[in-house]
């Protein structure tokens, strides 16, 4: 689902350190999503995508700390769900929580700046796939898509992640300043990409 004319292009247009900059800030903003799946569902360890996040956002300005992907890669499949074993809706946007993460981590091992990409887009699959749950309308399939596309909760995600790459465009150094202001608005901010807050976990 394309954000707006020419989205995808400005993203692909990032250099590799401003592309993960965007996917992490993407993936901690669905957080929420898992952290509330694990305390209702039981299941899982937060804490195991929390480390992650902190450690990638400590590794784009700390040029010393070396993650050790595979290790991590391995906790985090251990800690993705199964839809398969859950009868409820909220194993989707924690499966895409961890995948997110899993993704990112793969990438940046092989350097796939497509992959970092594709983070912008599953978030946005995330929100669609939410609206299409807690919607009740009949109409055809087009038209559905344009009811989704414009429904209230994909246009904040549509403004967030435009927000949020004008923001890195507009500040290409990254700095630590940078980097530590922007983790810190979004944990602040504690609200995922379909509207679950922290403070619900």
């Amino acid at each position: 689902m394309t954000i707006k004319p020419g989205f995808f292009k400005r993203v692909k247009a990032l250099d590799f350190q401003q592309k993960k900059v965007f996917a992490i800030a993407l993936c901690q903003r669905m957080l929420p999503n898992y952290q509330l799946f694990s305390q209702v569902c039981e299941f899982g360890d937060p804490q195991v995508l929390d480390t992650v996040l902190n450690l990638l956002w400590q590794s784009c300005y700390d040029q010393k700390l070396k993650l050790n992907i595979d290790i991590y890669l391995e906790r985090l499949e251990l800690n993705t769900p199964d839809a398969a074993d859950f009868d409820v809706y909220g194993v989707y946007p924690a499966m895409d929580a961890s995948t997110a993460l899993i993704s990112l981590l793969s990438a940046i091992q092989g350097k796939v700046e497509e992959d970092i990409v594709n983070i912008s887009k599953l978030s946005s699959s995330t929100v669609a796939n939410y609206i299409e749950a807690i919607s009740d309308v009949e109409m055809d399939e087009e038209a559905f898509d344009d009811y989704i596309f414009n429904h209230e909760v994909m246009v904040e995600e549509k403004t967030l992640q435009d927000s949020l790459l004008q923001l890195i465009e507009d500040n290409p150094k990254l700095d630590a300043g940078f980097i530590k202001a922007l983790r810190k608005e979004i944990i602040e901010a504690g609200v995922s990409n379909i509207g679950i807050a922290t403070a619900e976990v």
